[in-house]
């Protein structure tokens, strides 16, 4: 193993678990969770975050595609793994061999599937997607029963669950949600004698925080259990006390006096009004720090802000550390997340990056070496 980078994306898996009780605490006993960890789990990593959730009681578990539902089953995961991307032919061979849950919304997923189970000898539940408004994945609402029939006539198939998605339930004062829903449950009344002990779900972060009515059977958070809100204007009356989970740090390679006058990085953004300390450090576009932060990103350096002066460059930034003393080479600088009483939060890098908190936390986790610990066990070194 080569010499590790300066840079490290630290996640707690305390805050993990934590999450995910806070969310079993708002949801009641009553109602499953499927704990969505596609995309590396929002940067946080797949399998560790997946073992941590199970650890707070988690049986349910959301990925993108097959390849991620079969590293979970390497790794020892049991219980459900829905695969929300659906299956290609290719696919169907693992996804039943490794006993995933496939959603599926095209005939031929479907024969794969069948032909798959009646090579191994199983009988196989599948989810279907309906498409209430997205417009991205599943059956349009006319297209629904026909589906379904066609399902039934494959014997080793059956209809597990029946799931959707709304496209604006994180928008405030908008109803377009409460429609969908609305259309979403007078298509099921069409298809309810079908299915064997199938389940409902309609409510990812923002749905089950917003309409406790839509829990249905089962919820799917994702933003909510690395500890970030799916929008600012629903973080006070959420009833959740979420914990971020990452932070992002790395370390101060060079400290440098510049003079008054100075332009600082490419294009000369910035110029200095006075003679300027400056901290260098190894982050950059290519780790997830983009470059459209120049001029509006701070970091913590001794628990203080220090703004980024001059353009991010692909491996590096300069941070004006003249009104902090004492900073020196080698010391920690944070990105995401605290040092001392100082904050900076993925909602804050995503307004400066003129993005959302989701696609924060996916780039610095899916750019830079992560490392784990558990805050609820002091002194346990951080494993790679």
């Amino acid at each position: 193993m080569g010499t590790p980078s300066w840079n490290r994306v630290e996640v707690d898996r305390a805050a993990l678990r934590h999450n995910f009780r806070q969310v079993r605490q708002l949801v009641g006993q009553a109602v499953d969770i499927l704990a969505v960890v596609k995309a590396d789990a929002y940067g946080h990593g797949l399998i560790p975050a997946a073992q941590a959730f199970a650890e707070a009681g988690a049986t349910s578990f959301g990925v993108a595609e097959v390849e991620e539902g079969v590293q979970l089953r390497q790794a020892g995961i049991t219980g459900q793994i829905v695969v929300m991307l659906g299956v290609d032919r290719q696919g169907a061979a693992e996804a039943v061999s490794h006993d995933l849950t496939p959603v599926v919304y095209t005939l031929e997923a479907v024969e794969a599937l069948a032909a798959q189970a009646t090579k191994v000898g199983c009988r196989k539940g599948v989810q279907v997607k309906v498409d209430v408004g997205m417009a991205r994945f599943g059956l349009l609402p006319h297209e629904l029963e026909p589906f379904i029939a066609a399902l039934r006539r494959f014997p080793n198939l059956y209809l597990s669950g029946i799931a959707s998605h709304f496209p604006k339930s994180d928008v405030e004062g908008d109803a377009t949600t409460e429609e969908q829903y609305g259309l979403f449950q007078a298509l099921l009344t069409r298809v309810r004698d079908t299915g064997e002990g199938r389940i409902i779900h309609t409510a990812n972060s923002a749905t089950l925080l917003r309409y406790p009515e839509m829990r249905c059977d089962l919820v799917r958070p994702g933003i909510s259990l690395y500890g970030c809100y799916p929008a600012d204007w629903l973080c006070p009356a959420s009833g959740l006390n979420l914990r971020p989970a990452m932070r992002f740090a790395t370390t101060v390679l060079q400290v440098k006096e510049v003079p008054a006058g100075q332009g600082i990085s490419y294009g000369y953004r910035y110029v200095t009004k006075h003679p300027t300390r400056l901290a260098v450090l190894p982050v950059g576009y290519d780790d997830g720090y983009l470059r459209r932060m120049a001029g509006k990103a701070e970091v913590l350096l001794a628990g203080q802000r220090a703004p980024v002066r001059g353009m991010i460059c692909m491996n590096a930034c300069m941070a004006d550390v003249t009104d902090i003393p004492g900073v020196k080479v080698g010391d920690e600088a944070v990105l995401l997340g605290r040092q001392g009483t100082g904050e900076i939060r993925a909602e804050e890098i995503a307004r400066w990056s003129e993005t959302i908190n989701y696609e924060i936390l996916c780039l610095f986790g899916s750019c830079n070496r992560q490392v784990y610990y558990d805050s609820e066990q002091p002194g346990t070194p951080p494993v790679c």
